[in-house]
């Protein structure tokens, strides 16, 4: 009954992620997956991958010959910025360990009266290498209406730091479309966010997934995931909507048998410092586009990714940019024979191909100084990348991009 016991479920859906998104990707794109994740992702890399699945918050953005990890989440994997912030956290010595047996059990307990089946699930031991894996546990749970994969996933984050709110936040529509979002704080000030959305974007199955994030005053993290289905994937929609609804969700991210848990991991460590915390890439991105379009959408907020979705009266089109520096060892895979040198030894590669979906297509430009600093701007005829075309051609032109991204302005601080 225990026997997928030592999976992974983030691990498992963010392979699905990289391989949904980036099937199409030419090799260098998928060379620099794991170098866009680190430079690209903002602390946004995160548990809700874990929960939400496939790309709920990892959302996928193909950016330039690298993947980059958009911003719609929390962060599981901090680069440490300091010997000190690097050091393995200790479990707690405050609470007892739950084993994969009592974190399922814990689970069938808090859920409606039906059947169960197909039941896994970790606990907080620490595995061979002494390190404390993300407690979980998942089932198919059948109440008459039809089988229905439900997971749970505990985790702690630092109180009040950008982690922890970010983990409740609503996505951004512009890349992970949804049927509705709401975040509330309950009585304890605990802060949790229902999210109801589809597990494919463009719906090519009308598998629904439906998640619940919760984060406690005192940074406990728990996540909560259903479907209309008896797996995430690869099987038959069974049912109209999930099992639980709002309510039932919350009250099942926030029962205290999740908390005890919780308290038997290792402490969070501090928040990290990481690259692109001092650029201003929204900002920036704003102040280069061309007079002439109107600014119909934008991101919430700045760092070293953006967008901007505009119009020049032929339709929507979706402009991104990412900024990253310490980018010259990937030059070789980023920068072909097709490339451009400047005098200044600036690279410029140039590519225009097709987008995500439908008669979309994706034009990009890709600059990397001589001492690393990148940035990578993708324009697409469509408002999204999960919708068919709007319109013939980006609204940008090549020429236009170009001037955007070799402008010094990404780098004066402005």
């Amino acid at each position: 009954m225990l026997a997928d016991q030592d999976k992974d479920p983030f691990e498992e859906r963010l392979a699905a992620a990289l391989h949904e998104t980036g099937g199409g990707f030419d090799t260098d794109r998928t060379a620099l997956a794991a170098r866009g994740a680190v430079r690209g992702r903002r602390k946004r890399f995160v548990r809700r991958a874990a929960v939400a699945g496939g790309t709920a918050s990892v959302v996928l953005a193909c950016v330039g010959g690298a993947l980059v990890l958009r911003p719609g989440g929390t962060a599981t994997e901090a680069v440490p910025s300091s010997p000190t912030a690097s050091a393995e956290p200790k479990p707690s010595a405050t609470a007892p360990p739950a084993t994969a047996k009592q974190m399922i059990g814990t689970l069938k307990k808090l859920l409606p009266k039906g059947d169960f089946s197909e039941e896994r699930g970790r606990g907080t031991e620490p595995t061979d290498d002494l390190k404390v894996a993300a407690p979980y546990a998942g089932l198919v749970f059948d109440d008459g209406h039809g089988a229905a994969a439900v997971e749970v996933s505990v985790g702690r984050v630092q109180p009040g730091s950008t982690e922890a709110r970010q983990a409740t936040q609503c996505p951004d529509r512009v890349y992970t479309p949804y049927d509705a979002c709401r975040t509330s704080r309950l009585a304890d000030s605990s802060v949790v966010t229902v999210l109801q959305r589809y597990e494919y974007p463009d719906r090519r199955v009308d598998t629904k997934l439906w998640t619940a994030e919760l984060v406690t005053p005192t940074g406990q993290h728990i996540s909560v995931s259903e479907w209309n289905a008896a797996a995430e994937k690869d099987k038959p929609v069974t049912r109209t909507d999930p099992p639980l609804d709002p309510a039932q969700l919350t009250r099942l991210a926030a029962a205290k048998e999740w908390r005890a848990v919780a308290n038997a991991l290792p402490a969070p460590l501090p928040e990290p410092e990481l690259p692109g915390s001092d650029l201003h890439a929204r900002t920036d991105l704003l102040a280069l586009l061309p007079k002439g379009l109107m600014v119909t959408d934008k991101s919430g907020d700045d760092g070293d990714f953006a967008y901007a979705v505009v119009d020049d009266g032929k339709g929507r089109s979706l402009v991104q940019v990412n900024v990253q520096t310490d980018m010259l060892d990937a030059a070789g895979d980023l920068f072909g024979s097709g490339s451009e040198t400047l005098p200044d030894g600036t690279r410029v590669a140039v590519k225009q191909g097709p987008g995500d979906r439908g008669h979309q297509v994706m034009w990009t430009v890709d600059t990397l100084r001589a001492d690393g600093r990148r940035v990578v701007i993708s324009a697409f005829n469509a408002g999204t990348q999960n919708e068919p075309a709007t319109r013939e051609a980006p609204a940008l032109t090549i020429a236009q991009m170009r001037t955007m991204a070799l402008d010094a302005r990404w780098w004066s601080g402005s």
